[in-house]
């Protein structure tokens, strides 16, 4: 696996000239730092890991080890993360089912107007700036379009 940012940067870690959007969101369950989370809770700031294709919030700056812990989530920024699979530069990436990085799947459409689709907005979390495969180490800006 290839560290594309340099051992000088921690997974989960902000990079960048503007400072990061962060916000302190109370864990629901175990949260491993450098991994997407998504809201469980809108009262209250809960979060919880993403999987596959989840709506994410955000990125965790810290690791939770139960439920009830405050971390921090980057919700918009330059984090580094661990590729769960291709990532390209310049595409969108959505969350694996262990809530990492990989680019967003085309999504078929019927230009004909007989069949129906969804596009899933929400599952976008942010744009790779570097390319990677499985396990290597690159910078994802985490933000919604």
């Amino acid at each position: 696996m290839t560290d594309y940012v340099g051992s000088q940067v921690d997974l989960g870690e902000a990079v960048g000239l503007a400072p990061p959007v962060i916000l302190t969101c109370k864990a629901g369950g175990a949260i491993t730092k450098g991994d997407f989370v998504k809201l469980s809770d809108a009262t209250d700031f809960t979060v919880v890991a993403a999987g596959a294709n989840d709506d994410v919030l955000g990125v965790a700056m810290k690791a939770a080890s139960a439920s009830g812990e405050y971390i921090p989530v980057c919700i918009f920024g330059v984090v580094k993360m661990e590729a769960g699979g291709t990532v390209t530069a310049g595409n969108a990436v959505a969350s694996n089912a262990e809530g990492l990085p990989v680019d967003v799947a085309d999504q078929s459409v019927d230009e004909g107007g007989t069949a129906k689709y969804t596009i899933y907005y929400n599952h976008v979390a942010g744009i790779a700036l570097q390319s990677g495969s499985d396990g290597d180490k690159v910078l994802i800006f985490v933000g919604r379009r």
